[in-house]
Order: structure tokens, then sequence, then C-alpha cells
């Protein structure tokens, strides 16, 4: 075996794919057995609700959701079919369009979001603690901007 198999940077990042791999499995299937919501559909909707208007051009929420333009097309479509949520063509562009929250994808998820919270206290905050879920929200976010070209974080953080 090649000594730098073993290297720590190639441990901790497996461990942060096969982490969020089993949070992804866990959280989603409790949203599903408690909703109607898959937790990509949630995460659609979630977005959206935090976003000024409640709407986001596709290729924004493509980025902030990890899907390919095509992915994300595919599942717009599907949660347009349930009416969570509505294309608009965007003035500026002819080409760009926005999805839009509707009242019946907000609906939806305030109704999901006290089990979402009940799965997350489980499976995130009781085996971290407040104060490490914190610590690795901000490790996180600077992993993310740093992956987008965004600045090094500051010295010290």
């Amino acid at each position: 075996m090649h000594p730098d198999c073993d290297d720590g940077r190639i441990t901790a990042f497996g461990m942060l794919l096969e982490a969020h791999g089993a949070l992804v499995a866990v959280v989603g299937r409790e949203l599903e057995a408690a909703t109607d919501l898959t937790i990509g559909w949630f995460e659609v909707l979630i977005r959206l609700a935090r976003s000024p208007g409640q709407r986001l051009r596709m290729s924004e929420l493509a980025s902030q959701a990890a899907l390919s333009t095509s992915g994300l097309t595919r599942l717009v479509d599907r949660m347009e079919e349930a009416r969570l949520i509505r294309r608009e063509a965007c003035p500026s562009d002819r080409r760009g369009a926005f999805a839009v929250l509707t009242d019946t994808g907000a609906a939806a998820l305030e109704a999901a979001l006290p089990a979402h919270l009940d799965s997350l206290e489980r499976h995130v905050v009781a085996p971290l603690g407040a104060e490490r879920l914190s610590e690795l929200a901000a490790m996180l976010e600077t992993l993310r901007d740093r992956a987008r070209g965004g600045p090094p974080p500051p010295p010290g953080r």
C-alpha cells in the first residue's frame, strides 16, 4: 500500500463524505416518514423560504442545492407539478428563470419543520452539542466558501 493512503487529510475528507451520506439517509428517511417531502424537496423549499422574495434564480438554486442544472430542472418539474413552487421568467435575462415558493410550498415546509428539527436534534445536535455544532457550521462555511473561490479565512479561524 502507498504510504499516502493513510494520510490524515484523506481520512478526514472520507469521514466528511461518510457522515454526509449517513446523515442524509437517516434524516431523509425520517422526513419522508413524517411528511410527503423528500430531503431534496425540503432542501429546495427551505432555500427558497430563506431567500429574498422567496425566489432564487435556477442557477443559484442548483448551486446551493449541490445539483446539476439538469438534475434541478427535473426536481423543479416534479415540485411544480405538486404546486410547491413555480417558475417565473427573469425580466433581465430571457434565458433565465426564477424558482418561486408558492403558498402550498410554504405550508408544506411549515408542516415538515417540526419533524425535521426533531430529527436534526437527535442525529446532529445530540452527538455534538450546541457549541460544537456552531463550530462545525463555521468550519463547513469556510470550506464551502473557499471551494467556491472565496477569500481565505481570517487568521486564527
